[in-house]
């Protein structure tokens, strides 16, 4: 029986890895349709970045362009650290998802349910505007030097927001892995821990990539509501700046901003997924 299970752990094994995702950024079925397209954009953002370099007023921008790239820091840090506190929650509740203990996959669900399934701009307000109506509480226990801090109630809100995100991609790769390879695994002797770090995560990683990505780029121009609450991001240094000098071409450059931040980020993406899949596109690669 372990012979048997062993190949057909291995054949299984061999069909999970013969084909690598298709690589990003092909142009092999361009028609003249999308050239047309391509060209109409390309002349749309070339007149708005004319507009762009004919409204500079170096004045302006001496004076208030530091506080839109010191915006676009704090953006980049609220982003940063609710992705990593997201991506840690994220884990137990994905595993919920995946648990045959109905209290637990059904806490798991709500909890996912109730973030994808709400408005962004509403939880942050729960939590924000929530947390005041609870400071004498709040203070009791000591948690409101943390909830006092519009920056720290954005990082919670975005963090539990993308969670539920993470949590439901990663649970959709992992379920995504051919039974195959665990029956493969448990053949070799691997235990459960062992079996999810050395076969299933990674293979799991691999689909759950651009899922991942996308929700990155998602969040990344998501953060642009924090300044609703006063924190001083991207969005919120331009609102302030806009109040000063009724300048709109601010706008246009936060908007080039979170332009350039997003297409570095997505080629970042398509880097790690090129790197960890290399071994799969050279076997396809014809000899």
């Amino acid at each position: 029986m372990g012979g048997t299970g062993g190949g057909a752990g291995g054949a299984a094994m061999t069909l999970a890895i013969s084909s690598a995702p298709p690589r990003p950024g092909r142009f092999d079925n361009i028609t003249t349709t999308g050239v047309v397209m391509i060209a109409v954009w390309l002349v749309i953002i070339a007149a708005i970045l004319l507009a762009l370099l004919d409204s500079i007023d170096s004045a302006r921008l001496g004076t208030y362009g530091g506080r839109v790239l010191q915006g676009f820091g704090v953006t980049l840090k609220l982003v940063g650290v609710s992705l990593f506190f997201g991506a840690i929650l994220s884990l137990p509740v994905a595993f919920g998802r995946l648990s045959n203990n109905r209290f637990v996959g059904a806490l798991a669900f709500g909890y996912t349910y109730f973030f994808r399934g709400t408005p962004l701009i509403a939880q942050v307000f729960l939590i924000y505007y929530g947390a005041g109506q609870f400071s004498p509480q709040l203070r009791s226990i000591g948690l409101w030097w943390f909830f006092r801090d519009s920056f720290n109630c954005a990082v919670l809100s975005f963090a539990l927001n993308t969670a539920a995100y993470q949590a439901e991609i990663l649970s959709g790769a992992i379920r995504n892995v051919p039974p195959g390879q665990r029956e493969a695994a448990r053949a070799l002797g691997f235990h459960m821990v062992a079996e999810l770090r050395k076969v299933v995560l990674p293979q799991a990683f691999i689909s759950a990539l651009r899922p991942y990505g996308n929700e990155v780029i998602l969040l990344t121009k998501a953060s642009s509501l924090a300044s609703i609450i006063t924190v001083l991001d991207l969005m919120g240094q331009t609102r302030f700046v806009f109040s000063k000098t009724y300048d709109l071409s601010f706008y246009f450059w936060a908007a080039a901003i979170y332009l350039v931040a997003v297409e570095v980020f997505s080629r970042i993406v398509n880097a790690v997924e090129r790197r960890i899949t290399r071994h799969l596109h050279l076997r396809q690669a014809p000899r």
